[in-house]
């Protein structure tokens, strides 16, 4: 395996079972970059451009990392409450006052962040035209009833986020949410990453597809768990709300289109490099190159628990504080106090306030699974490892 890239003293471990993703674990194109104390203390790449290609991953590959773009979102409606622009105890009809129809007057700004506004599906879902067209979807979850009363429980709102936090956004700033990142944070963090593909960036994005990782040997030590039966039957159950949640969008749009890949859709279609992914998660917990995002109140906020126990999208325990998965059984992270978020298929950013760590992970090999992908979790207890 040709692995290209630096790593500094005490994080070999990082570098070997990044190998052995690629050996053990059905690997196909993937980087990972590690930071610590705002210092970058992993970078490295290796594999194909393409799940289904021959051309080598480049320094500057990029990849969609689906709801791993979900955390750095997220990062947006905290930086406006930092900056005194959203209070996340009001109304979202206080800025969006279309919002407030069918039973919706209540939701709060922060059950929007910790999947507590009981939209995670639509009672029509959307084409892939008009999940892209900036209208559409607003429109839609403005007028939907609720599953439950806001504020009651969770339910992770797999697509629904992408309209939910950017219309918010664009009602309080102008802005659309990709344009609003890319000049407040990705331009002065220098940070590859996008929702809405440039143009003069396609060059750089591999194509993505699914996978499947290689039957475990008997002596491989690789456990493999299966999923609980409710589990399984709520994502085969086209009634259950699992698949009216993913299936937000019907049919699932062709995520390698070029089209697809120019809008901006915060719940899945965020576009980055790992060390693009790793250095905005060192950058919300401490400085980078002079450059700090959260201040440690809002830091305070994104990692403090929300929503805890069983959410009724994924049906099975999760956590979330305000935007980011929490470290718990179902996303394990570095340590009880690490937050961030996972794509489904792989992908995963993350950070850890105590130890200093952040981490970024991208793959174009799309696995089973939502929140704990066996070689994002290989990953992590390797920089656990590290002094």
């Amino acid at each position: 395996m040709d692995v290209r890239g630096t790593v500094a003293a005490g994080f070999e471990p990082v570098r070997d079972a990044f190998i052995r993703n690629f050996e053990q674990r059905g690997e196909r194109g993937a980087a990972v970059a590690v930071y610590r104390d705002g210092r970058k203390v992993v970078d490295l790449w290796a594999g194909t451009r393409d799940v289904d290609g021959t051309e080598p991953w480049a320094v500057d590959t990029v990849q969609i990392v689906r709801s791993a773009g979900k955390g750095i979102a997220a990062a947006v409606p905290l930086l406006l409450h930092q900056r005194g622009q959203v209070d996340l105890d009001a109304p979202v009809g206080t800025y969006w006052p279309e919002f407030k129809a069918a039973g919706k007057e209540r939701v709060l700004v922060r059950h929007l962040l910790a999947h507590r506004a009981g939209i995670p599906a639509l009672d029509r879902p959307l084409t892939p035209s008009e999940a892209a067209d900036g209208t559409s979807g607003p429109q839609a979850v403005a007028a939907q009833h609720p599953q439950w009363e806001p504020g009651t429980d969770h339910g992770y709102h797999a697509q629904t986020y992408s309209w939910l936090i950017g219309e918010l956004v664009r009602r309080v700033t102008g802005r659309t949410v990709g344009r609003w990142i890319a000049e407040e944070i990705a331009r002065p963090l220098g940070l590859d990453f996008w929702f809405g593909l440039p143009a003069d960036e396609a060059h750089r994005i591999g194509r993505i597809g699914p996978v499947e990782p290689p039957a475990a040997p008997g002596d491989s030590g690789i456990l493999r768990v299966r999923p609980k039966r409710s589990v399984v039957e709520a994502y085969r159950d086209p009634r259950s709300l699992t698949r009216r949640a993913f299936g937000a969008i019907d049919p699932m749009p062709d995520e390698n289109d070029p089209g697809y890949r120019a809008a901006e859709l915060p719940a899945s279609n965020g576009i980055a490099t790992a060390r693009g992914l790793a250095r905005c998660y060192a950058a919300m917990i401490g400085p980078v190159d002079g450059h700090r995002l959260f201040a440690p109140a809002t830091l305070t906020l994104a990692r403090t628990e929300e929503s805890s126990g069983p959410d009724r999208v994924l049906v099975v325990n999760t956590r979330f504080g305000l935007g980011y998965m929490l470290h718990g059984p179902s996303a394990p992270l570095l340590a009880p106090g690490s937050f961030g978020h996972p794509g489904r298929g792989g992908s995963l950013g993350f950070a850890d306030p105590e130890s200093g760590i952040a981490l970024g992970y991208v793959t174009n090999g799309l696995q089973k699974g939502v929140t704990a992908d066996p070689r994002a979790q290989a990953l992590i207890r390797a920089v656990r490892s590290a002094p």
